[in-house]
This record gives structure tokens, C-alpha cells and sequence, in this order.
């Protein structure tokens, strides 16, 4: 595997032979809520954004997943043998090392893999307080600028092809909150509006 995050031969070995390489599509979803787990995703290059949904349909945007990283939410899953609790959808063109959930368990003899997978927990945890800190302890403007600096640093872009509407969605509120928000950041400068795409003109964090 070309550009591998880990060292280790006999890993390497293993993760050559069972694992499988699959492209994304800009904004094609690779994980549904509800369905069954049969691969952890490792991401080679673009990015997924996870998003958690509930039984009617709402979602609310957790993290990013960038290269060299996987989606705790699916290992713990395929550990505990639930179906998916989160949505993972393409940010761009996006490319993901599928492994098989049967060899994340059988990996941790790999001290690499063991490390690699703790640490997964570690990061995606603090990225979960964080959010759970702006929904829970910051007024919406916070969350909002959040959430537009974590889109544009995953696209590579400051300028967003998306509506007020999805932005609501993926905060879980309402669109007319949104599109006061950003015209009172528009109006402070921040951001240029036109229809269906935000222009992020300063840093937003």
C-alpha cells in the first residue's frame, strides 16, 4: 500500500491482502445509518464528513475525516456488532481503504494497529466534546462559524456550494436562523453571499 500510515511488514502484508481500495464520489454517502457494517474506513485522500441522523431523517454534523484517519463511531459498531449510527458522506472525491470488520479485532495483535485504533478513539472523543461544547454552551453564530471553517478546511476552499437550508439541516435548526446569521457575518465582512454558495472571506475561528 503506496504512502502508508503504517510500518509494520506484517501488517502491510495483511492489510494488502484483505483490504480493498474504493472511490467516493463528491458528496455520494459510503455509510448509512441503520445498515449493517462490513468494512471500517481508512481514508487515502479527500475527506468524509460523519454526520449522526435520527429515525426522522435529521442530522446534525460531527467531524471530518481527513487521510490516515478512521471513524471510531464504525469500530466501536462492528466491535459491539450494531448497525451504523452515523452517515458518512464524500466532502470531495474521495478515496478509502475498506477494511474488512472481522480484521479489526484480529489486527490488534499488530502492536501498530493497536495504537492506530486507540488513538482513533482519542481523537474522534475530543472532536466530540468540542461539538458537544458548542451545541450544549455556545450560541448558534459559534456553532455556524464552526462549522463553515471545518467545510471549507476539508474541501481545500473557502468558497461553499450549498444551500441555507442544508446548512440547517446538518445544525439541526431552523434556515431562517441561518440566513440571518450569515447576513449579519456578511454584513461584518466575514462572508459574501450569492445563491446556493457562501464565499468564507477571513478566517471564521
Amino acid at each position: 500500500m503506496n504512502n502508508s500510515i503504517f510500518k509494520d511488514p506484517a501488517l502491510l502484508e495483511e492489510i494488502d491482502r484483505y483490504a480493498r481500495i474504493k472511490v467516493v464520489p463528491r458528496d455520494s454517502v459510503l455509510m448509512e445509518a441503520g445498515l449493517d457494517i462490513v468494512f471500517v474506513p481508512i481514508v487515502q485522500k479527500g475527506a468524509l464528513r460523519i454526520v449522526r441522523e435520527n429515525d426522522e431523517g435529521r442530522e446534525i454534523f460531527l467531524y471530518h475525516l481527513y487521510p490516515g484517519q478512521t471513524c471510531a463511531m464504525a469500530i466501536n459498531c462492528c466491535q459491539a456488532g450494531k448497525k451504523s449510527m452515523v452517515k458518512a458522506i464524500a466532502e470531495d472525491d474521495t478515496e478509502v481503504l475498506q477494511i474488512p470488520v472481522k480484521m479489526v479485532e484480529e489486527w490488534l495483535r499488530f502492536p501498530e494497529w493497536k495504537i492506530f485504533i486507540n488513538s482513533t478513539y482519542s481523537n474522534r472523543f475530543a472532536e466530540l466534546l468540542e461539538v458537544i461544547d458548542l451545541i450544549a454552551f455556545s450560541n448558534m453564530d459559534k456553532q455556524l462559524m464552526h462549522y463553515l471553517s471545518e467545510r471549507t478546511k476539508a474541501l481545500g476552499t473557502n468558497t461553499l456550494s450549498i444551500t441555507h437550508q442544508q446548512i440547517a439541516d446538518e445544525l439541526h435548526t431552523h434556515r431562517e436562523a441561518i440566513s440571518r446569521l450569515l447576513r449579519t457575518m456578511e454584513e461584518k465582512g466575514l462572508v459574501s453571499l450569492s445563491r446556493n454558495t457562501i464565499n468564507v472571506l477571513s478566517p471564521v475561528m
